[in-house]
């Protein structure tokens, strides 16, 4: 009978310490009866690891894309002045052709269907192609007519331009057929070409080589003009060209009857200086010997501060107040400089700003309504 009972005991005690609740561990938790299962454990740990993971992986990246960036900042200068070639490439940006897919053969396409495309050849191995668009009088004599007809039309009498335009793109540029259209209309022959180089012109680019292929044309168009007046217009980095080239003229004593350079700059030194493309690198240490050396190590001066001191010819400067590309007080300090020049004491040196309000900006003082008398 007792030990009934002992058992009886016993199991009531089992019994008892199975339904009883597990103890509660120090930070009041349930140890045993409580704890999640494994899966749901793990789940719960990843949803409050995940967004603090997610940060620390977007600031990591964000981290190494800014050391990256840093570092291709700080090798660019270096690349530039181990390969002075670079800076060339990016003087001329010759490779760059606007607008793209048009047949240069074919001006027609572009509007112009008074003017005839065809190719000089100023040295050996270096081919250029030419534009020669003939005045609005002449536009129905001139359909369907050869290459030989329109040397000709040089000789009537109408004054000429020689058109040198700038950097990057081709003769067949926008704003430069938008140009050519207009001086057309005033009455003018405009003969322009592509540099070696640019375009469908064959030959590598240099600052020599461009003022080389000018002469050329020069040559060119007065053996064939007589006694018409010739006019030289440069624009941007052409106005580098256009004065080598009159002064080579003066120097040999056959100027042109005027320079017209619109947007002009004082030398390619400091127009890189000021260019847009610069800002970024302005104030990095060395700027002038990573970026600015290289240019001169390349041959490259375009220096037109310098000869405007030796032209002796009528001179007339436009420049737009709102210019991004060649900023409106270089142009004003290159004719500060020419108006002050001795070589200019007997002809006429003139200024025209145009206001930041008619959005000329680089390219498009061809829209100016009061070009026409300006010219006159």
């Amino acid at each position: 009978m007792r030990k009934r009972n002992e058992s009886v005991t016993v199991e009531h005690e089992r019994a008892s310490a199975a339904a009883a609740p597990a103890p509660l561990d120090k930070g009041c938790s349930l140890r045993h009866s409580l704890r999640l299962p494994p899966a749901a454990a793990a789940a719960a740990d990843s949803g409050m690891k995940r967004p603090l993971g997610r940060r620390y992986g977007v600031w990591y990246r964000l981290r190494k894309l800014i050391i990256w960036l840093l570092g291709v900042y700080i090798a660019i200068p270096f690349l530039v002045k181990l390969c002075p070639a670079i800076q060339a490439k990016l003087v001329f940006l010759n490779f760059v052709r606007v607008p793209y897919f048009i047949d240069l053969k074919r001006p027609q396409d572009q509007g112009l269907n008074h003017t005839c495309n065809y190719y000089l050849q100023p040295e050996e191995d270096v081919t250029i192609g030419v534009w020669q668009t003939v005045p609005e009088a002449l536009w129905k004599s001139a359909r369907g007519k050869d290459q030989l007809w329109f040397e000709d039309a040089l000789g009537s009498s109408h004054p000429v331009i020689l058109y040198l335009h700038g950097n990057a793109g081709t003769r067949g540029g926008d704003h430069r057929v938008e140009l050519y259209k207009v001086l057309s209309a005033l009455g003018y022959h405009v003969v322009t070409f592509d540099y070696r180089g640019w375009g469908d012109s064959i030959g590598s680019p240099s600052e020599r080589g461009m003022t080389y292929d000018a002469l050329h044309v020069f040559d060119w168009i007065k053996a064939r003009s007589g006694d018409n007046p010739v006019y030289i217009w440069g624009h941007s980095l052409g106005t580098g060209v256009a004065t080598n080239l009159v002064r080579r003229l003066c120097e040999r004593e056959t100027p042109p009857d005027a320079l017209i350079l619109e947007s002009p700059f004082t030398n390619i030194r400091e127009e890189a200086r000021s260019h847009p493309f610069s800002v970024i690198y302005r104030y990095f240490p060395g700027f002038d010997w990573f970026f600015l050396d290289p240019i001169t190590t390349s041959g490259i001066k375009f220096a037109n501060d310098e000869n405007v001191k030796y032209i002796s010819c009528s001179l007339l400067i436009l420049h737009a107040e709102d210019d991004p590309v060649v900023p409106f007080h270089l142009g004003k300090k290159l004719y500060n400089i020419a108006a002050t020049s001795r070589s200019f004491r007997d002809y006429k040196v003139q200024f025209v700003p145009f206001h930041t309000d008619l959005g000329y900006r680089h390219k498009y003082i061809y829209r100016s309504p009061e070009l026409p008398r300006i010219l006159r």
